[in-house]
């Protein structure tokens, strides 16, 4: 049974979309660099119309206490998804101040990047290997750029992961062949045009796994 996690939601649309083709997860980006940024407004009005047994994430980059606090007073939030450079420390902080599971992004680019994995682990409840950016990008992740995956052919993780970067309907069944991952996340994959979202591509990426 594969996951999929629909990041970078802003329309209502979209939403409906990504809950009709049965995905498990949605993810709302609160990253003023991002594209796929909404306000802490919308993501109350699209949140609340998810239903039971789909997970409502929210996006976070380095979260200052307050910020997080505003989001969860005024948005229903499932599960955190930390994409910064937040140490294992600042995750545990987090976990504990907010009482809610946390996704931790990893950029992946070498195969060294993977050590990362085994302190995160420890600390969060899923962790999320992504493309590493390069240095001097402005956005930790949601590029449309995927990494090596011959770098996961042994890879193994105690918790929950999911396969990040890059993934669309034509590249997800050697995605799945190379990193034998089972949950996946992706935002510029069902994008018509970077930022926005296609109704069709959502229906088709998900449709693709049901059919494996």
């Amino acid at each position: 049974m594969y996951k999929v996690k629909i990041c970078g939601i802003c329309e209502a649309q979209h939403l409906h979309a990504a809950v009709e083709s049965g995905a498990s997860y949605v993810g709302f980006v609160f990253f003023e660099k991002s594209r796929r940024n909404i306000s802490i407004a919308t993501a109350q009005l699209l949140a609340n119309q998810v239903p039971k047994g789909i997970v409502r994430v929210a996006l976070l980059v380095n979260p200052r206490d307050q910020f997080i606090r505003d989001v969860l007073k005024n948005v229903p939030i499932d599960m955190l998804q930390l994409h910064g450079q937040e140490t294992t420390e600042r995750v545990k902080y987090i976990k504990k101040m907010t009482n809610l599971p946390v996704m931790k992004a990893i950029g992946v680019a070498t195969k060294k990047d993977l050590v990362l994995v085994n302190k995160y682990e420890r600390v969060a409840d899923q962790i999320l290997l992504d493309a590493k950016p390069a240095a001097e990008a402005k956005v930790p992740g949601g590029l449309g750029k995927s990494f090596d995956w011959d770098i996961l052919s042994d890879f193994f993780c105690k918790k929950p992961w999911l396969l990040a970067g890059g993934l669309t309907s034509e590249n997800i069944k050697m995605a799945i062949k190379k990193t034998r991952a089972s949950q996946f996340d992706v935002s510029s994959g069902v994008e018509d045009q970077f930022g926005t979202k296609s109704k069709k591509k959502i229906f088709e990426f998900i449709n693709t796994l049901k059919e494996i």
